[in-house]
């Protein structure tokens, strides 16, 4: 049996074939599981004799490793010569690249920064780990407000002191704290709330807030600024309505809507046939938000106000489902190219 096994050997080293479908004829014929002369002769290498069966074993392995490396060299010298029988056509046009695209989160960032930027605003940005002060104490949040609750913010290491910045508005109280009015600031940046994800909400956002705070800055200084940005963002003939609401570091605070533009303020199923969108919240810089801030506030007042980008691009671009922004589908992305 091992002379038998040593002139496959030799039979296996003058094998040469030209072509894949032949060399996996070759290959099939020893190491077929069904009926491979290897798998056969492994088979039989329990009636060898005790005394043969390390030099079987040998010769057996040598078989194995021939076939192999038969197979590997042939392979390789066919795949040679395929390759080197392609004719080219450099007189063909290259094939063109393709182009990537901006996020559209950052498209819309870029978009509303821009014009901010025209009014004077300038850019500050701060740390995504914060402390309770800049994030709740600073800004008016009483010790029982629920957003302390564990329930909406991410807290690090159950540090009841360190957490996830809720808002941006923590980046206007480092502003507050390091300068002096005049202060006009836009503060983007991305955001944590521990909330269910769904088409509506998720638990990472993105946020623009604005402060602006000088000698007689008025309520009406806000609606005119909030104003000229929808103009700008959604259109000359793009209106707004403001509607009182609640904000701990405001007072008087507001909802700011604007006309569906989809409809004409008419009514449709995007505006649940109100006319109006909701896009961000604002008011008048609370007094003791100033104080705690070592700003006075009998000399100064000023506005705030927050949007969140992720709202603004559904409305700008007709986009259902918020967590279409997650999810990298290039299918999506594409659109904005």
């Amino acid at each position: 049996m091992t002379t038998k096994v040593k002139e496959l050997i030799e039979e296996v080293k003058k094998f040469s074939c030209d072509n894949l479908e032949d060399l996996e004829v070759f290959r099939l014929r020893f190491f077929s599981k069904k009926n491979g002369k290897l798998t056969e002769l492994f088979k039989d290498f329990k009636n060898v004799p005790k005394e043969e069966k390390k030099d079987f074993g040998i010769v057996l392995n040598n078989l194995k490793n021939a076939v192999s490396d038969q197979i590997d060299f042939l392979k390789s010298k066919i795949n040679s010569t395929d390759s080197s029988d392609i004719k080219l056509d450099l007189s063909l046009p290259g094939y063109a690249e393709n182009k990537g695209s901006r996020h559209p989160i950052s498209m819309v960032k870029n978009e509303i920064t821009e014009i901010f930027s025209r009014l004077g605003f300038t850019i500050s940005e701060g740390p995504e780990i914060e402390d309770d002060h800049h994030v709740f104490s600073a800004l008016n949040f009483p010790e029982e407000h629920p957003a302390r609750d564990m329930q909406d913010t991410f807290f690090v290491e159950k540090n009841p002191d360190i957490l996830l910045r809720t808002h941006t508005s923590s980046v206007q109280v480092r502003v507050m704290d390091n300068s002096q009015p005049p202060i006009r600031t836009i503060s983007p940046g991305r955001v944590f709330r521990n909330e269910a994800i769904s088409a509506r909400a998720h638990c990472i956002f993105h946020q623009i807030e604005g402060l602006y705070i000088d000698e007689n800055v008025s309520f009406a200084d806000l609606k005119q600024t909030l104003m000229y940005f929808a103009k700008e963002m959604f259109g000359k003939d793009t209106k707004i309505r403001l509607r009182p609401s609640y904000f701990p570091f405001t007072e008087p605070s507001a909802e700011v809507d604007i006309s569906c533009s989809l409809c004409g303020g008419k009514g449709c199923n995007v505006c649940k046939y109100t006319g109006w969108l909701e896009i961000l919240g604002c008011g008048m810089v609370d007094p003791n938000v100033l104080e705690s801030n070592n700003i006075d506030s009998v000399k100064y007042t000023g506005f705030a106000f927050g949007m969140g980008i992720e709202r603004i691009a559904m409305l700008k671009y007709g986009i259902k489902d918020l967590r279409m922004f997650f999810e990298n589908d290039l299918r999506f992305l594409k659109q904005f190219v």
